[in-house]
């Protein structure tokens, strides 16, 4: 048994699938078998039921149990004596949203390959409940999420506060509205969402923030027939759609304001409604005895990054 096997038992019962664990391994499904039949006669126990879906049985729930621990502890202790040794180089695994990580990860990952040419940054993208999972399970080093509330054995600490703004085509809002569109615009600011009444609208599902909001915002106010164009996980197609006009979307204003040009955003109402439209993104990482030193240059580049840009007020100098 080496510490390999333990990587591919881990896989494996993770993805639930020969086919799948050993592409992610990038090994073939041969050597992958060959390994867990190795491994179930060292231990002398079947270790997974071959089905589809294969199962765990439950020597193999423990010797996960085992796995996943003796990987974590050894991780932790390649990364203590990197930072012992001052030895730069690694994987730091950063879990994002899709559309977040599209908009703010670049900027930062060309800042900290200036600080630390050999770290490759190994970028996992899920939804934010999916990666909250993630960073419990250990697959990922550092969470960049909403988390709406504390989590165990999980420090939080505050990156920036994102705003979900109406965004909607000033030509349809116009066109729509008449002479009310300027006080329905006022009443949207202020947080009367019953403006929006007889718009169409682009909506997000019940995974994505904007989303949730919107169908908070459905529900809240009453509106007992929306006219719901087309809903989509993705953020980018709800810019696509509201910048020709099929309806208003709700969207981070970050991603709007870095997706469009500045000829399309003159072309849109940006209408802001108050502390009931943001949230905290944070860092989320787990409790350790010793916390890697790159994992914490990595969130005070990202903290520096966006003060220097602009873009985002960092919730730590708010």
């Amino acid at each position: 048994m080496n510490f390999a096997t333990l990587e591919y038992f881990e896989m494996l019962a993770r993805e639930r699938s020969f086919t799948r664990a050993s592409e992610r391994l990038h090994i073939t499904q041969q050597s992958l078998s060959s390994h867990i039949a190795k491994l179930e006669s060292e231990l002398g126990c079947q270790l997974i039921v071959r089905h589809v879906p294969l199962e765990l049985t439950y020597a193999g729930q423990v010797f996960l149990g085992y796995a996943s621990t003796i990987r974590e502890q050894y991780t932790q202790m390649q990364q203590e004596f990197w930072d012992i040794s001052q030895n730069d180089e690694g994987v730091l695994r950063v879990g994002i949203a899709f559309t977040r990580g599209r908009t703010i990860l670049p900027d930062i990952i060309m800042a900290f390959r200036e600080a630390y040419p050999h770290i490759c940054v190994e970028m996992v993208e899920a939804t934010n409940e999916a990666l909250r999972q993630k960073l419990i399970d250990g697959e990922v080093d550092l969470a960049i999420a909403f988390f709406p509330a504390p989590l165990p054995g999980i420090i939080l600490k505050d990156f920036y506060q994102e705003e979900v703004v109406v965004l909607v085509l000033r030509e349809l809002f116009e066109s729509l509205y008449g002479d009310e569109a300027a006080e329905r615009a006022q009443r949207i600011e202020d947080g009367d969402y019953s403006a929006l009444e007889g718009c169409p609208l682009v909506m997000g599902s019940l995974e994505d923030i904007g989303g949730r909001i919107e169908r908070n915002m459905i529900r809240r106010v009453g509106i007992s027939r929306p006219n719901i164009v087309a809903t989509s996980n993705n953020s980018e197609t709800h810019l696509a759609l509201c910048i020709r006009g099929a309806g208003a979307c709700l969207c981070s204003e970050t991603l709007a304001r870095a997706s469009l040009t500045q000829e399309q955003l003159d072309s849109l109402m940006i209408l802001r409604s108050g502390d009931s439209a943001r949230y905290p993104i944070c860092f989320g990482y787990r409790e350790k005895p010793h916390l890697w030193s790159v994992l914490e240059s990595f969130m005070d580049i990202a903290v520096e990054t966006f003060s220097k840009s602009g873009m985002l007020t960092a919730a730590a100098n708010e």
